[in-house]
């Protein structure tokens, strides 16, 4: 059995057209798969808090309104919930696989005395303050051995002229 191939022979005239439209469709699809990655994305984590919610948290406002005016705190105080904590958090990146970067950050905390609201403060990102954690790490014995010297040790430390005698 013979396979046969046939080729197609454009004329100069036709093929510059024919790359041209090719080119043309080649561009249009990689525009629109551009086109489908976001391009400057802001995201906003968190309760965004507006004039009007804040207006309604005043100082005598109870726990239970405060929950229903802004839900559920991002966190509270330890002691005894005297303090809800609402973070909000906008972040932007300008090109999709890039790793977003911190815009703003708003800390609402409302502070509370017996059950009631005693004051309102809001902190943003200028309020904060930047500083470095310092990992501290004590080393163990043995830690700079690897397991086959570790091994060879103990198999050898009973006999004497071997091992740390």
């Amino acid at each position: 059995m013979e396979a046969k191939v046939s080729v197609v022979v454009l004329p100069p005239s036709f093929r510059s057209r024919a790359l041209a439209a090719a080119v043309v469709i080649s561009v249009a699809g990689l525009l629109q798969s551009c086109g489908s990655m976001s391009m400057g994305e802001t995201n906003v984590h968190g309760i965004v808090v507006t004039e009007s919610t804040l207006s309604a948290i005043k100082p005598g406002t109870s726990q239970a309104q405060v929950l229903d005016v802004l839900g559920t705190p991002s966190t509270t105080s330890t002691l005894d919930g005297q303090a809800f904590y609402y973070v909000s958090q906008t972040t932007a990146r300008p090109v999709a696989f890039l790793a977003p970067h911190i815009v703003d950050r708003n800390v609402l905390a409302v502070y509370f005395d017996k059950g009631k609201v005693s004051r309102v403060a809001n902190y943003s990102l200028k309020d904060g303050v930047v500083f470095d954690s310092i990992t501290r790490t004590t080393p163990t014995a043995g830690g700079d051995l690897n397991f086959i010297t570790q091994l060879a040790r103990g198999m050898t430390a009973g006999i004497p002229g071997f091992g740390n005698n």
